[in-house]
């Protein structure tokens, strides 16, 4: 699908490293302790300090997805709001949560560093998730209870009411926001890039990463989702909350061990200076020979440990930013490696563009889907499935699919493309989009099914459940979790991969921007539809009786919306060269393949 990573990088670089740190016995990426020392190799990062980090991610994904997998479910029956208003309320908020990452990065990136940024959001979270437990605790908290078939002929929710729920939840955003971007970087960031050996172990550091994470999510899907429904919501809520204490204490223990990058200014401010400085000498001329553009000096970029980027042909603009004309404001003059940084940002985003109506699909798991699962048989004997449990099915056929895929499909994929990831990031990404489009034209299969069983029984008006088992539901979950298994670590891999080392949090916030467009683009596309199929005295496609409702049609819509967007990515992935400076190290690796199964098993055994 994407071009080949590109093998055009300065080795000068390398060499400058090894000066600055003799030997292998020192980090050469510019990792530094908590008090700006450097590291021992030996003593910091690698699988070690990544095993708190991961622990962590368990224990803060079971809190994240004990709220968000059954809000909607918790809007409809405790805050009496309708199909469109409850579905929406929950994508607007899982829409902030992915979208707040961008300030988190920014913090980490300009001033405070990760770490700290990490550590500080973390408390904002707990303290979030405890007054959540409290609103749901509290009778004076939410409305009577209501046993109206229509939400809309029950007594709904005082303003007091939904300012302190709503309150609780966006305190939750705000603290997740500072936490997402940075610690799956600073979990990466425990591996050296300019280490061969410690490449090989980043390259699967992602999938083991989202194996994690989606260990947490399982649990969260299944018990927790269980206990809310049958059990209580304080306990369902308090369980996460108790959780996310012991994580944030986990995480802390590990401090010792861990390596940290310094912050090196925003991304933000550096990518501005480098546009600005090209349009205001858009008349310049470029010299033919690009070593007289401006650039640092190499000893300059060793002792920071950072990589000097030779200039590249694309978004040729940009390179007059570092053509010399006299001035030497940072507004005016920018280095080549600094233009290269900010294309290579630029570059990306036609990639994110694409990846939005994906993240729409996703968003449908927790609302649509699980409001399908409430008129469905629910029962095996006398046990009552959650409808929000069947996301556990998600959660373990992504599992399942990260496994296969990482110990036989890439060894398989190598010998032919000879490329030590098995297939390109884009490539991966691509079969998640094309597995998207088979999802959605599933999904409105089966529900033409269950509005069909619904006419043939007379549910239609009263919006009865309807005889027809909840694993009907079923294949669209496990579809959507193989999707996850190609294309969201694909996504999260590439977007931190592709982008520059200083600018890493700002690369991993990408893929969580994705994420929190799609959700506002969800609570767009079924507010839009919705109103659009209502008009002209239609009784339209979402109502809150869903036997009367037409989600086969939505979902059809749907089907053909990611079709045109699989052909998008085709055209942009076409385009798309990656970053130069990371050719050396996989380099390396196509050279020396061993160093890819000995880090496994070293992996292994730790």
């Amino acid at each position: 699908m994407g071009t080949g990573e590109s093998s055009s990088s300065s080795s000068s670089s390398n060499t400058a490293v090894e000066e600055a740190y003799p030997g292998d016995q020192y980090t050469q990426d510019g990792t530094v302790d908590l008090k700006g020392n450097p590291i021992l190799r030996s003593k910091r990062g690698g699988w070690t300090a990544c095993s708190f980090v991961v622990v962590y991610e368990v224990f803060e994904r079971m809190a994240y997805y004990g709220i968000s997998s059954n809000l909607v479910i918790y809007l409809t029956t405790k805050l009496h709001q309708g199909t469109v208003k409850s579905s929406n309320n929950v994508t607007n908020w899982v829409g902030t949560v992915w979208m707040t990452p961008v300030l988190g990065a920014y913090v980490a990136d300009a001033l405070l560093g990760r770490y700290w940024t990490f550590v500080i959001a973390s408390f904002i979270y707990l303290s979030g998730m405890g007054l959540l437990t409290l609103t749901v605790s509290l009778d004076s908290l939410k409305p009577p209870p209501c046993h109206e078939a229509n939400v809309a002929d029950c007594k709904q929710a005082s303003t007091l009411q939904l300012a302190v729920f709503y309150t609780a939840l966006y305190i939750l955003a705000i603290g997740t926001g500072g936490t997402k971007p940075n610690i799956s970087t600073i979990g990466a960031d425990q591996f050296d890039e300019f280490h061969p050996k410690e490449k090989a172990h980043k390259l699967s550091f992602f999938n083991w990463w989202m194996f994690a994470i989606f260990f947490g999510t399982l649990f969260a899907n299944t018990f927790l989702v269980y206990i809310q429904d049958n059990v209580g919501w304080t306990l369902g809520y308090g369980l996460p909350t108790i959780g996310l204490a012991i994580s944030i204490v986990i995480f802390l223990a590990g401090t010792p061990f861990y390596r940290h990058k310094v912050p090196t200014g925003s991304p933000f401010t550096k990518m501005a200076k480098v546009i600005l400085a090209a349009i205001r000498k858009r008349r310049v001329p470029l010299p033919s020979d690009p070593k007289e553009l401006y650039e640092l000096n190499l000893e300059e970029y060793a002792k920071k440990g950072k990589y000097r980027i030779d200039t590249t042909p694309s978004l040729r603009f940009l390179n007059k930013a570092a053509v010399k004309t006299g001035s030497n404001s940072p507004w005016m003059l920018c280095s080549v490696t600094q233009v290269e940084e900010t294309k290579q940002m630029l570059r990306m985003i036609p990639i994110l563009i694409a990846t939005f109506v994906p993240s729409a699909m996703l968003a449908q798991v927790n609302t649509l889907f699980v409001k399908q699962g409430t008129t469905l048989d629910r029962g095996i004997g006398s046990f009552n499935i959650p409808p929000a449990s069947l996301a556990g099915f998600v959660t373990f056929s992504m599992l399942v699919c990260v496994v296969i895929y990482d110990l036989y499909f890439v060894k398989i994929m190598r010998k032919w493309t000879k490329n030590p990831r098995g297939i390109t990031l884009l490539q991966r990404m691509g079969i998640g989009l094309v597995l998207h489009i088979v999802i959605m034209v599933v999904a409105s299969l089966t529900e033409l099914r269950r509005l069909n069983a619904a006419k043939d029984h007379g549910l239609v008006q009263n919006g009865g459940q309807i005889p027809l088992t909840i694993f009907i539901l079923l294949p669209q979950f496990v579809l959507m979790g193989t999707a996850d298994a190609f294309l969201e670590v694909a996504k999260i891999e590439f977007f931190y991969d592709q982008a520059p080392e200083s600018m890493k949090s700002l690369g991993t916030s990408y893929s969580m921007t994705s994420l929190g467009i799609g959700n506002f683009l969800s609570s767009f596309l079924l507010r839009t539809v919705s109103d659009i199929t209502k008009r002209h005295h239609h009784k339209g496609w979402i109502l809150n009786n869903l036997n009367d409702s037409h989600l086969d049609y939505y979902y059809a819509f749907f089907a053909i919306l990611n079709f045109l967007n699989f052909i998008f990515f085709a055209l942009v992935t076409k385009f798309y060269v990656y970053r130069a400076e990371i050719s050396d190290s996989m380099e390396v690796l196509k050279e020396n393949p061993e160093m890819l199964s000995n880090s496994k098993q070293e992996k292994t055994r730790g």
